[in-house]
């Protein structure tokens, strides 16, 4: 079974109209879910009732219906049931590809606890960004293939991150790097790059296939595209399991599929997942001026440590919006860091006063280094501060980091 990006799904009309009466629905369950009670389907109200005239009385049965509505209402959805809701691929054959990978799995349940824990901070982030998008939901845990939701991962290749990309593609896809940053760390920013990636790619080369575009998120397009070729001449149709792929990406979907299958039914599996919230765990702060991670986390309220945990772009302890404009926090932290931000107004926040202009030369510096830190060019930062020999840098010594 073929399954395609919503993209691709709305070019067909018919599909079109199915979508709309998905909609319309959504929007009549959540308008009732918000109706007085006498309102609500089954509970009285009736279309022909004359306006004006007094709605029958809720009958016991109708009490209980409405205190189950409302409890609905009120119960907060875990991470992993929002999850399931939005798998696609329940349908799909659990072939020996994938049942090795369940098998292999199971084998370990204190990993794959270790690994859900991990993803803790970003799941049920990442869940919403897949369903925003139509995905399948099973889309939403390919960090657990690629980096085990580990958002500092680096590969021996060079990819980095919970969706580990490569530095050229970071930088075809907008993720900045510097001595300071590196947006492939950035969970919030390489989370939007990879689902673009995989849609652009599905869309672009595969007429919508997600697993193809899976596939080619792995190997690369060209590779892809040359065994689909191969798959074809010997009379195949080209699809993800018809190919002769490198042996990671020919896992690569059967591991995703596998542990999909466990998420779906921990119980059946033998797996227990730790709870988490269906709610983001962490919120946007947006930045105007350069704030160490200690000043931030005193005004939030919260410590350095969960602050870095939650920032793993951050190369050194200070957020500088030249490489970030905003600061992730933990949600019940934001409002705090926000209204104390505002307070500061347009102070510089660095734990020094001189953090965000000036640099103090480690052991191990050089000056194309503190430039590439401080997204500056190395020229002008001699120039600033008077250096003819860079060589000649001492530990200790201060530099201004602009021409003022």
């Amino acid at each position: 079974m073929t399954f395609h990006t919503a993209r691709r799904r709305l070019l067909g009309a018919a599909s079109s109209l199915a979508l709309l009466g998905s909609l319309m629905a959504g929007a009549y369950t959540s308008q009732a879910s918000t109706l007085p009670a006498n309102h609500l389907p089954g509970a009285g109200f009736t279309t022909s009732q004359a306006p004006g005239s007094q709605a029958p009385s809720a009958s016991p049965h109708q009490n209980l219906t409405m205190h189950f509505w409302d409890a609905l209402e009120l119960e907060p959805q875990d991470a992993w049931t929002s999850l399931r809701a939005d798998f696609q691929w329940r349908d799909e054959v659990v072939n020996a590809r994938v049942q090795e990978w369940i098998d292999y799995y199971r084998s370990s349940p204190e990993n794959i606890a270790e690994i859900t824990e991990r993803a803790r901070p970003w799941l049920a982030w990442i869940t919403q960004q897949v369903e925003s998008r139509g995905l399948p939901g099973e889309i939403a845990l390919i960090p657990f293939v690629e980096s085990s939701f580990d958002p500092k991962a680096r590969s021996h290749f060079g990819a980095a991150g919970l969706w580990q990309i490569m530095p050229r593609t970071g930088d075809a896809l907008g993720l900045k790097r510097n001595g300071a940053w590196d947006g492939r760390n950035d969970v919030v920013a390489s989370t939007r790059a990879a689902l673009d990636y995989i849609e652009t790619q599905a869309d672009q080369w595969y007429a919508g296939d997600l697993q193809l575009s899976l596939a080619a998120y792995n190997a690369g397009a060209g590779t892809v595209n040359n065994a689909r070729r191969a798959a074809k001449a010997r009379g195949l149709t080209g699809d993800y399991w018809d190919l002769n792929l490198p042996s990671e990406t020919m896992a690569y979907v059967p591991k995703l599929m596998a542990i999909s299958r466990i998420i779906d039914d921990p119980e059946a599996y033998g797996i227990v997942l730790p709870e988490i919230s269906g709610s983001a765990a962490f919120a946007k702060v947006s930045l105007t001026s350069p704030i160490s991670l200690s000043k931030a986390a005193t005004l939030a309220g919260t410590t350095t440590a969960e602050l870095a945990a939650l920032n793993p772009g951050l190369k050194s302890s200070t957020a500088d919006p030249r490489h970030t404009r905003q600061l992730l926090v933990p949600s019940a932290n934001a409002a705090t860091l926000r209204s104390e931000l505002a307070t500061l107004g347009a102070i510089n926040v660095a734990s020094s006063a001189t953090a965000g202009s000036m640099h103090t030369v480690q052991r191990g510096d050089t000056l194309s280094k503190i430039a590439s830190l401080h997204s500056v060019a190395a020229t002008d930062l001699a120039r600033w501060n008077g250096i003819d020999n860079p060589q000649a840098l001492q530990p200790g010594q201060q530099l201004t980091l602009s021409g003022r």
